[in-house]
């Protein structure tokens, strides 16, 4: 899951890997080291899609790292997260598009590499243009720790060494706990 905390409040996306690996792979690594913060929704059209990650607010700018498309059959649809290109379809970078509705003619056309699971009536709230004359933001953007956490205690299959991330991962959930009242 990705988490994005906007000015208008938070988004959790769920990441789908077996989708788009790379894709995937890329937005964590950005997410994780603070690419996001503070980004502007640059283009936001009422009934199509909400899109950021540019960290010019322009539309023009990017992380530097372009990557090969990962197109797949995935319908675009309410909450779909894909990727923003130009028209080389192995242009995506780091911005990326949140579609409200009519976003069908995009499948297989925009790698897919995520999909709103909470929080849509924040999207659509985001104030809209191109750009907005007041623009929201992504105020953080990483991995949900919780989440995290989830599939660290249920989705282990098979006895593998514990990373020094679950590790910690695992004392902050255990002190949270401790701490938390109710």
């Amino acid at each position: 899951t990705l988490l994005l905390e906007t000015t208008k409040g938070q988004v959790e996306i769920k990441l789908l890997p077996d989708l788009a690996p790379n894709h995937v792979a890329r937005i964590t690594e950005l997410a994780n080291s603070g690419f996001y913060d503070g980004i502007i929704f640059h283009r936001v059209i009422p009934g199509f899609m909400a899109q950021t990650g540019d960290p010019q607010g322009t539309g023009m700018g990017g992380s530097g790292q372009k990557l090969d498309a990962e197109f797949t059959d995935y319908e675009y649809r309410v909450g779909t997260v894909g990727m923003a290109r130009s028209m080389n379809p192995n242009s995506g970078d780091s911005q990326f598009f949140i579609c409200f509705d009519g976003c069908g003619h995009l499948t297989g056309q925009y790698t897919v590499w995520g999909q709103v699971e909470r929080g849509m009536e924040n999207v659509y709230n985001i104030a809209a243009g191109e750009p907005p004359a007041s623009p929201d933001q992504i105020v953080t953007a990483n991995r949900d720790r919780i989440s995290r956490y989830r599939t660290l205690v249920t989705g282990l299959q098979e006895p593998r060494p514990i990373t020094d991330e679950e590790i910690v991962l695992v004392r902050e959930m255990a002190e949270f706990r401790y701490n938390d009242p109710s």
